[in-house]
């Protein structure tokens, strides 16, 4: 018998950040690398790196971000998985560090 912990909910992750990366297939259609970006970009976030591959009648996509404020990621992985055309999302994430109240 394993012991699993639950997920952390989002709230207890505001201050962390998260590397993060999500590698995704769809449908190659026009539009379709705009719409990714969208969830980023409404939430002033730029990705680190997007990369994109034609396989078919599909595309491969990974975007990524070393520093993504935690409680986001949840909420950008399920506008990905909404996108029109997108068949599949993985996502890969660590916690990566915590911001710090200095001193007054």
């Amino acid at each position: 018998m394993s012991l699993s912990h639950p997920a952390p909910t989002p709230w207890t992750l505001v201050g962390q950040f998260a590397a993060v990366r999500f590698t995704l297939t769809a449908d190659a259609e026009p539009g379709l690398l705009p719409r990714l970006l969208q969830p980023f970009a409404k939430r002033d976030l730029t990705p680190d790196s997007f990369d994109s591959t034609r396989i078919g009648q599909g595309v491969r996509v990974e975007i990524a971000m070393a520093a993504m404020p935690a409680e986001m990621v949840h909420l950008i992985e399920g506008n990905l998985r909404q996108t029109v055309g997108v068949t599949s999302v993985v996502c890969r994430r660590e916690i990566t560090g915590s911001v710090r109240r200095s001193a007054a």
